[in-house]
């Protein structure tokens, strides 16, 4: 908690205006647009949040395009997740002050300069991060703990896939696996992403491998420099052309983790149905009897549902600041009102780590 509390945060605020992106209905990123609304104080076991830092992740750009499952339906807010400071609590919260610094989980809604939350959701932030960091922390960070751990059942000396290693979640991923003490093999689209691995993990060269059609020959050039004949985990964001190779390189009692499919990614303001549908007709396939044979496993989450389970977040969130100590890679930081600059890089794929929106201002009481 603050030593002293500003004036602008108070124990029992007036309502205030914010600055807030939504999007009428799903579709078209074109449609996502900032506006001005009044907020009002936070109801019982709520908690009102001066938002300072948003974290940009793929599902923003999936659920404006409407290829999200959990996208609501008609009018909503992006988000899963930002941080900044308690403005306000409402009644019956007990744990939370005026002037905490918190990160804020949320189940969409992040995109806005100000929001009330459930007390539940909010964690503090550590007293080193910044608040870009912590914005940029917990999504992709619960994302690897869940896959790796919980599903994936990664151990120490356990060889282990990354793909979209360079990205927010591969970079976390790639962070829990030095923790456990398993073995990384990183996949990634460019020299650059190639080259800053390296230099960012200690990895070699053999077990960093450029996206190419000679993918099966890498990964078994890869496996080979681990002295090991398949992958004990595939922690997969991707699902597209190089999933057969990858799962047909499980070791016995392999898990292939699936938690996105990027592949699918459109660029541009709308969904190119054609070119999915293309996609969706040629998508890997899976035969569960040869399975049992090959006692090989397929996972698949959405992280989305732990939402509705907020009594599980505490521990949660223990267990992947337990495993992902660092602060996340920063890989763009944008002016609040630039979220459509930042959608555009993220469809890019040329980011490397998480990129943040940064609020100028703070939220300001309505005037009378």
């Amino acid at each position: 908690m603050l030593g002293s509390m500003p004036d602008t945060l108070q124990s029992n605020p007036p309502p205030i205006t914010r600055r807030v992106w939504s999007i009428p209905r799903a579709g078209s990123l074109a449609r996502l647009s900032l506006h001005t609304e009044p907020l009002a104080p936070p109801s019982f076991d709520e908690v009102q949040v001066e938002v300072t830092a948003v974290g940009v992740n793929f599902a923003d750009v999936f659920a404006c395009l409407g290829l999200y499952s959990a996208t609501p339906s008609g009018r909503f807010t992006p988000g899963l997740e930002c941080a900044g400071r308690v403005r306000a609590v409402g009644a019956g919260v007990d744990r939370w002050r005026p002037g905490d610094r918190v990160i804020v989980l949320t189940r969409f809604g992040g995109y806005a300069t100000a929001l009330n939350v459930s007390a539940a959701t909010l964690w503090p932030i550590p007293e080193s991060w910044s608040d870009a960091e912590a914005a940029a922390y917990p999504l992709q960070a619960l994302t690897a703990w869940y896959g790796l751990t919980t599903l994936g059942n990664a151990r120490p000396g356990a060889v282990v896939l990354v793909q979209s290693a360079a990205g927010g979640v591969g970079l976390n991923a790639l962070q829990a696996l030095q923790t456990l003490g398993a073995r990384a093999v990183a996949e990634v689209g460019s020299a650059a992403k190639r080259e800053w691995l390296i230099g960012q993990f200690g990895l070699t060269s053999e077990t960093v491998i450029i996206r190419s059609s000679r993918l099966a020959a890498d990964l078994d050039a890869a496996l080979a420099s681990h002295g090991a004949s398949g992958f004990d985990v595939v922690f997969d964001a991707v699902y597209g052309a190089d999933f057969e190779p990858s799962f047909a390189r499980l070791a016995a009692e392999g898990r292939h983790v699936l938690f996105g499919a990027a592949d699918f990614m459109s660029v541009g303001q709308r969904p190119n149905p054609l070119r999915l549908a293309w996609q969706y007709l040629r998508r890997p396939r899976l035969d569960p009897l040869a399975m049992i044979s090959q006692n090989r496993g397929l996972l698949a989450f959405n992280l989305i549902w732990l939402w509705h389970e907020a009594s599980r977040l505490p521990e949660a969130m223990c267990g992947t600041l337990a495993l992902i100590q660092n602060p996340p890679h920063i890989g763009g930081r944008y002016a609040f009102e630039d979220a459509h600059a930042a959608l555009a890089a993220i469809q890019s794929g040329k980011t490397m780590g998480k990129l943040v929106l940064e609020p100028r201002r703070a939220a300001e009481p309505v005037a009378e």
